[in-house]
C-alpha cells in the first residue's frame, strides 16, 4: 500500500487556529474593496429590512389591542393589508440582498481563482515535483469557493445580527423595559454552549478539509490514464478501492460528527428559546393582571423575542466563524505567497532573433542543499551544431537541458545564449527560442489540429500540413475518419507512442525554434516508429543548435560534440572518433550501450 497521502492530525493541539493580524485583515479587505458600492447597498438593505421587520409585531399589537376590541373592520383590514405589504417588501429586499451578496462573493472568487491559477502557472518545476495534485485542486477549488460562505454566513450575518439585535432590543425596551429585562435574562445561556460547539465544529471541519484533499489526490491519481493503466496491469483494483473507501469513510465520519454536534447544539438552543416566551407569558400575565400592559403587547413581545435570540446565538459564535474564515484565507494565502523561483528579473529585456550559440560557464546546480547534481559544468556550443549527452541514468543529463529554458535556475555560474545571460532576458522570449521533445510527449484531450496549434496559435492550415509532412505524420492523419479534427483522447491515448511523438515533433517544427532539446525521444519506441522519428528529426534539427540525450548510436555518430557526463560533471568531450581513441569512459559506454545498436 502506497504511503504519503498525508496524515490526519487528530490531536487537538495540532489543529492550530490562525493568528489574526492587521496584515492579514488588510489583505482580506483588499479583495472586498473593489465592490464597496455594492456592499454599501447591501448594508443599506440590511438596515431597511431590520427596521421593517419590527413593523409586523407592532401591527399585531394594534390589531389585538385596538382593531378587534373596537370591532373596527376598516382599521383591521388596513392593518392586515399594511402587514402583508411589509412582508412582501421584506421578501423583495431579501432577494435583492441575496443577489448582491452572491454577486460580490462570486466576483471575489473569480478574482482569487484567476490569481491563484496565474501564480501556480509561474511556479518552478520544484513546486510541482513536491506538491500533490489533489492538494492543488483543493486549494484552487473548494478552498476558494468557500469564500462565498465566508461572505454570506460570516460578514453578512454579522452585520445583520448586530443591526437586528440593536433595533429589536431598542423596540422591546421602548415597549416595556421590565419585560425586556426578563426576555434578556436567558441570553447568557446561549453564549457558553455556542462558543464550545463552534470551536469543536471548527476543528472537525479543519480535519475534514484535510481528508478531502487526500481524497482528491486519490481520485486524481486513480483516474489519470497512467494511474488507471497501472492499476489494471497490476490488478490492484481492490487495493485502490479499499484505499479510497478508507479515506472516504473518514471524511464521512468527520462530517457526520460535525453535523451531529450541530444538531445537539440546536436542540439545546431550541430548548432555551422555548423558555423565553414562557417567561414573557408568565411575567407579562402578571403585569397584565396589574394593568401595566396589554395582551397585544405581550404577543408582540413574544414575536420580537425570536428576532432577539437568533442574532445573539450567531454573534456568540462569530469568533469561530471568523477563525474558520481566516483559516480558509490562510490556506489560500499560503499558496499565493509561495516564492516564484523562476521569474523575470527587474529590467529583463526581450531576446531577439538568435543564431543559437550556447555557453555554460562554471555551472553548479542542486535541487536541495544536501545533494549536488551538477558541478562546474563549462562548455560552448556553436550555432547550428548538434551536441550529444551520454552517461548512465541519473548523472545530470536531463538537468543540463532543463537549465537552458530556465525550468530551474543555476546555483552558481551562468548560461548564455548568443552572449546573453538567460537570467536577464524575459522568460517568454527565451522559451520561444527553444523547442523540446521529451520521451513521453503530452497531448491534450482535444483535436490533433488544436494540439498542433499549441506550438503556434496563429498557424495556417498550410503551415500545419507542411509541419506534419516534415514530421512524417500527415499521411497517417489523413487516414483518420476526422483527419486533423480527430480527438486524441486524454494524454493522446488514442495514438500510439510513435504517432504521439511525431505530432509533438510537428508541434515543435511549427514553433520554429533556434535551439532544440531531444530528451531520449526514441528510447521507448519500436523500430518502425523510431525510423519515422529519425526521419522527422532531419528537418527538425537542420540548421538549429540541438542538445540530444543519446540513446542510439546513430544519434551519437551524427553529433558534432559529445559530452560524457559522470557524477554531475563533464568527464570527457569530443566527437565519436576522438573519444573512441581516448579509451576512457566513452569507450566503455560505447561497448556496453551502443556496440550492439542496430544502427551501428
Amino acid at each position: 500500500m502506497r504511503q504519503g497521502i498525508g496524515k490526519l492530525r487528530f490531536a487537538d493541539e495540532e489543529v492550530q487556529m490562525p493568528k489574526v493580524t492587521r496584515k492579514m485583515l488588510t489583505r482580506i479587505l483588499s479583495y472586498f474593496l473593489p465592490y464597496w458600492k455594492s456592499m454599501l447597498l447591501v448594508i443599506s438593505i440590511i438596515f431597511t429590512s431590520s427596521i421593517l421587520g419590527l413593523v409586523p409585531p407592532i401591527l399585531i399589537r394594534n390589531i389585538i389591542d385596538i382593531a378587534l376590541p373596537q370591532k373596527d373592520l376598516f382599521h383591521l383590514s388596513l392593518l392586515i393589508l399594511v402587514s402583508i405589504g411589509v412582508t412582501v417588501i421584506l421578501g423583495l429586499l431579501q432577494v435583492a440582498q441575496s443577489y448582491l451578496s452572491i454577486w460580490i462573493s462570486k466576483h471575489i472568487i473569480l478574482t482569487m481563482k484567476n490569481q491563484m491559477y496565474g501564480h501556480l502557472q509561474n511556479m518552478s518545476l520544484n513546486f510541482y515535483t513536491a506538491a500533490r495534485p489533489g492538494e492543488i485542486i483543493t486549494r484552487i477549488t473548494s478552498d476558494i469557493e468557500g469564500i462565498q460562505d465566508i461572505f454570506n454566513s460570516t460578514v453578512i450575518n454579522a452585520i445583520t445580527s448586530i443591526v437586528v439585535l440593536i433595533s429589536t432590543a431598542a423596540a422591546l425596551i421602548l415597549m416595556n423595559w421590565k419585560l425586556a429585562i426578563v426576555g434578556m435574562i436567558i441570553l447568557p445561556t446561549f453564549i457558553i454552549p455556542t462558543r464550545k460547539v463552534g470551536k469543536l465544529r471548527w476543528k472537525l471541519a479543519t480535519k475534514s478539509q484535510e481528508k478531502i484533499s487526500d481524497l482528491n489526490q486519490i481520485i486524481q491519481e486513480a483516474f489519470s490514464i497512467s494511474g488507471a493503466l497501472l492499476t489494471k496491469l497490476f490488478t490492484n483494483e481492490k487495493d485502490e478501492l479499499e484505499r479510497f473507501t478508507k479515506i472516504n469513510s473518514e471524511v464521512i465520519s468527520l462530517q457526520i460528527k460535525e453535523s451531529v454536534v450541530g444538531r445537539w447544539f440546536r436542540m439545546t438552543i431550541t430548548t432555551f428559546i422555548a423558555v423565553g416566551p414562557m417567561l414573557i407569558y408568565f411575567y407579562g400575565g402578571y403585569l397584565f393582571i396589574k394593568g401595566e400592559i396589554s395582551i397585544g403587547s405581550i404577543i408582540a413581545f413574544v414575536a420580537l423575542l425570536g428576532r432577539l435570540y437568533a442574532p445573539v446565538s450567531q454573534l456568540s459564535n462569530i469568533h469561530i466563524d471568523i477563525t474558520r474564515s481566516l483559516a480558509l484565507f490562510q490556506r489560500i494565502f499560503e499558496y499565493l505567497d509561495l516564492e516564484q523561483e523562476i521569474e523575470n528579473k527587474l529590467g529583463a529585456y526581450e531576446l531577439k532573433v538568435i543564431s543559437g550559440k550556447v555557453q555554460f560557464k562554471n555551472v553548479y546546480f542542486s535541487y536541495n542543499s544536501k545533494v549536488k547534481v551538477l558541478e562546474d559544468i563549462s562548455f560552448s556550443v556553436k550555432p547550428g551544431t548538434m551536441v550529444a549527452l551520454v552517461g548512465s541514468s541519473g548523472v545530470g543529463k536531463t538537468t543540463i537541458t532543463n537549465l537552458i529554458p530556465r525550468l530551474y535556475d543555476v546555483n552558481k555560474g551562468s548560461i548564455e545564449i548568443d552572449g546573453h545571460d538567460i537570467r536577464v532576458v524575459t522568460l517568454e522570449s527565451l522559451r520561444k527560442q527553444i523547442g523540446i521533445v521529451i520521451q513521453e510527449p503530452y497531448l491534450f484531450n482535444d483535436t490533433i489540429e488544436e494540439n498542433l496549434r499549441y506550438g503556434k496559435k496563429d498557424a495556417t492550415e498550410v503551415e500545419i500540413v507542411e509541419a506534419c509532412k516534415a514530421a512524417y505524420i500527415h499521411d497517417f492523419i489523413m487516414t483518420l475518419p476526422n483527419r486533423y479534427k480527430t480527438i486524441v483522447g486524454n494524454r493522446g491515448v488514442k495514438l500510439s507512442g510513435g504517432e504521439k511523438q511525431r505530432v509533438s515533433i510537428a508541434r515543435v517544427i511549427l514553433r520554429d525554434p533556434r535551439i532544440i532539446i531531444l530528451d531520449e525521444a526514441t528510447s521507448s519506441l519500436d523500430s518502425i516508429s523510431e525510423m519515422y522519428i529519425q526521419k522527422a528529426m532531419i528537418p527538425l534539427l537542420k540548421d538549429r543548435t540541438s542538445f540530444v540525450i543519446a540513446h542510439r548510436l546513430s544519434t551519437v555518430l551524427a553529433a558534432d560534440q559529445i559530452f560524457v557526463i559522470e557524477n554531475g560533471a563533464i568527464a570527457e568531450s569530443g566527437n565519436h572518433e576522438e573519444l573512441i581513441r581516448k579509451e576512457g569512459l566513452y569507450q566503455q559506454i560505447y561497448k556496453t550501450q551502443f556496440k550492439g545498436d542496430s544502427y551501428n
